[in-house]
């Protein structure tokens, strides 16, 4: 049953978003929606909602069609107000009065803590405060439901039970998501709508296996067009040699024959479409100063605690070596981030070292935190580089527009960039500081598919040696080549992370 046609559908703001887009929701559809930041995903959803009018096309909507959208943000009023309420609210007057069990029915299904349906949504995780907006949205149960980067801010046993929850969702209900977490896509789509400026392809296949698809389709158009070109280009030479031939002969058939050859060519290079090419949100390059010393970090059976002395783990005799890739892996709140935090502090300030922890004095530190907490909001990109980087202005401008952000975004204050903009200065601010060992705190956070494919080029092709905390699973099986978990009070190795993976989606 088709419930919404999208036909010709084109947004241009100042560029064309997308354009000629064609799509049918059926009942049962899960559809990703793929695109690099800032080109449409949300804009899109937007113009299936209504609350924006497209440049172009039209959408059609099954009568009396109910649409859910799950937005990004929380919106300001909400912060005061209790989880409970917060969902509540989102009911009918009427409804809310005659039929508050909606929202314990919903709840439930989300295994909200009992704790946690009275506190105020401000004084909640960001993963908590996402899964209040998806229950505000769910609660008045629509017949489609949009979610936008639904996974941003979650930890990997949210991501898992928003999995099992959108997948036990009744299968009538066409669910339309953007995101940038590859493996979330995998397991909650069936179609994926990867967007673009003049053709945006549909493939009735999960991210992954579209992706390859897409791959060969655009490899095939660019063989094709190189193909025609060269066809194009004989064609010409050809006239050319018989507009030659004709001129000296007086040949008037052979005039004729030029002309038409000439005219194939025209219509061939017109016809010809130069295969599609992604417009890059701006590089991510690292750099590795390199090292003699093979073993970067002794630790000896070091004590994690939380900062007011409780134990959460101890870590053994472990070593890293140069050229590791270590992930760090454990539930949340198992000391993941405070292993980071200590292990920063012996770098950085030897002398202040935790007992257990010992850094080889030539290392330089990469450090990148997931809230991006050491870019001042209040800063501009330029001054961050100059003040930071002896590199001058002019190198300073141009080494920002190869991150991807122009002469504006260079003046803006830090706090009023885009997420994704604020991780790629964070990535040039890595790579300028030239180290030898990065810690990595949710590097992937903001990144788009793009960003995050560039990151793991970059680790491997560098072969830099890190220590990484992600709940990124495609990022994690793509750069790993050792695996710490912390389980039970201590830290332990592991072959791979996939037990892991499974005992938090179990």
């Amino acid at each position: 049953m088709t419930l919404i046609t999208i036909r010709n559908l084109g947004v241009t703001l100042g560029n064309p978003l997308f354009s000629k887009l064609n799509l049918v929701v059926n009942a049962g559809d899960r559809i990703g929606l793929v695109a690099a930041n800032g080109r449409g995903k949300s804009t899109l959803l937007a113009c299936i909602t209504g609350t924006l009018e497209p440049s172009e096309g039209e959408i059609t909507k099954a009568r009396g069609l109910t649409i859910g959208h799950v937005a990004q943000n929380v919106p300001p009023p909400l912060f005061d107000t209790p989880f409970y309420d917060a969902v509540l609210q989102a009911l009918p007057a009427d409804q809310a009065e005659s039929e508050s069990w909606r929202v314990d029915v919903v709840l439930e299904s989300l295994d909200v803590p009992e704790l946690t349906r009275s506190r105020p949504l401000k004084q909640l995780s960001g993963g908590w405060q996402r899964l209040a907006m998806l229950a505000r949205t769910w609660v008045s149960e629509p017949d489609v439901l949009l979610l936008d980067e639904p996974t941003n801010h979650l930890d990997l046993e949210k991501i898992a039970q928003l999995e099992g929850w959108l997948n036990a969702l009744p299968r009538d209900v066409p669910v339309i998501l953007s995101s940038h977490d590859r493996a979330f896509l995998d397991a909650t789509t069936n179609r994926t709508l990867f967007l673009r400026p003049e053709q945006s392809p549909v493939f009735a296949l999960p991210y992954t296996r579209a992706r390859a698809a897409l791959d060969e389709a655009d490899a095939s158009e660019a063989r094709r067009y190189e193909r025609d070109m060269k066809v194009a280009e004989q064609l010409r030479k050809q006239a050319a040699k018989l507009n030659n031939i004709g001129i000296n002969s007086g040949s008037d058939l052979l005039v004729v024959k030029t002309k038409q050859l000439r005219q194939q060519a025209e219509k061939l290079e017109d016809a010809a479409k130069p295969a599609h090419l992604e417009r890059s949100a701006g590089a991510i390059r690292l750099a590795n100063r390199g090292t003699h010393a093979k073993v970067l970090v002794t630790l000896e059976d070091a004590v994690v605690t939380t900062p007011d002395g409780t134990l959460l783990f101890k870590t053994g005799r472990q070593f890293v070596c140069q050229g590791d890739r270590i992930v760090l892996l454990g539930l949340n709140g198992a000391g993941k981030s405070r292993l980071v935090s200590m292990l920063k502090q012996a770098i950085e300030r030897p002398e202040t070292a935790r007992d257990g922890i010992k850094a080889t004095p030539s290392l330089v530190l990469g450090y990148g935190d997931q809230a991006l907490a050491d870019l001042a909001d209040t800063d501009t990109p330029i001054g961050t580089i100059i003040r930071r980087f002896d590199v001058g202005d002019q190198r300073a401008r141009a080494l920002l527009a190869g991150a991807g952000m122009t002469i504006d975004m260079q003046a803006k204050p830090i706090g009023q960039q885009s997420g994704g903009q604020k991780a790629r200065l964070g990535m040039l601010v890595l790579r300028l500081a030239e180290p030898n060992f990065y810690l990595l705190d949710e590097p992937t956070n903001h990144l788009d598919i793009e960003g995050q494919e560039a990151l793991e080029s970059e680790l491997m092709a560098h072969e830099a040696s890190c220590l990484l905390v992600s709940h990124d699973r495609s990022f994690v099986r793509a750069v790993g080549n050792r695996f710490w978990l912390i389980e039970k009070k201590r830290l332990v190795e592991v072959e791979g992370p996939e037990g892991f993976f499974a005992s938090v989606g179990g």
